[in-house]
C-alpha cells in the first residue's frame, strides 16, 4: 500500500458521505469518496486504497458485488472492507458479508467514536501487514543475492539451509503467549 493510500468512503447519498468524512476527519488520514460501486472499483484498482467503507445497497453495482470482485484479484483481496447498511439486522446479508471476508458490518446510524476506533485499527493493521510483507520480500532477495554471490557450491550443505532461512510467503507466525503477560509482567530468565 503506498504511503499516500486513502480510506475510500462509498455511498450513493451525499449527506451520508459528508457525515462519514466528518466522523473520520479527526484521524488525519487521506479520505476519498465514491458514489457508486463502479466508481469505487476504479479507485480500488488504481492501488491507492488502504481501507474501504462501503454501503451495501446502491443502484447498479452493490457493495457485496464490489467485495466479490475485489476478493478475486490478488492486488485487492486483502484490502479491509467495512460494509455499511441502513436496513437493520439481516441474517442473510451478515452471512454473505462475512463469507466474503469483510472486516465488519456496521448498521446506520453510525456511532462516530466506534467507527473511528474500527477504522484506525483496520487501516493501521493493514499498513503494518503490508510493511512486513515488503520487508520479507527484501530479505528473501538479500538471501537469494547472498547465495548467488557465494556461488552454487551445494557440497557444503549450506545451500539447503539458505533456502530455508525464511518461511514461505503464506506462512504465518503463531502468536506466542508469555505467562504473566496479561498482567503486564514478563518472567525473568532465571538461568
Amino acid at each position: 500500500m503506498p504511503s499516500d493510500a486513502k480510506i475510500l468512503i462509498v455511498d450513493d447519498h451525499e449527506d451520508t458521505l459528508y457525515a462519514l468524512e466528518s466522523a473520520l476527519a479527526p484521524l488525519g488520514y487521506r479520505l476519498g469518496r465514491a458514489t457508486s460501486g463502479d466508481e469505487a472499483l476504479k479507485q480500488v484498482l488504481r492501488g491507492q486504497v488502504g481501507l474501504l467503507l462501503l454501503d451495501v445497497r446502491m443502484p447498479g453495482v452493490s457493495g457485496l458485488d464490489v467485495v466479490r470482485y475485489m476478493r478475486r484479484l490478488e492486488q485487492t483481496q486483502h484490502i479491509p472492507v467495512v460494509l455499511l447498511t441502513g436496513f437493520g439486522p439481516d441474517h442473510e446479508l451478515t452471512s454473505a458479508a462475512f463469507a466474503l471476508g469483510v472486516a465488519d458490518l456496521v448498521l446506520k446510524p453510525i456511532d462516530p467514536w466506534a467507527l473511528r476506533t474500527k477504522v484506525r485499527y483496520l487501516f493501521d493493521t493493514h499498513r503494518r501487514h503490508l510493511a512486513l510483507e515488503h520487508e520479507v520480500r527484501e530479505l528473501r532477495a538479500l538471501v537469494k543475492d547472498h547465495g548467488e554471490d557465494k556461488g552454487h557450491d551445494e557440497e557444503d550443505g549450506n545451500a539447503a539451509a539458505r533456502h530455508r532461512a525464511l518461511p514461505a510467503p503464506d506462512a504465518r507466525v503463531p502468536v506466542q503467549r508469555i505467562n504473566g503477560a496479561h498482567t503486564g509482567e514478563l518472567e525473568q530468565d532465571r538461568t
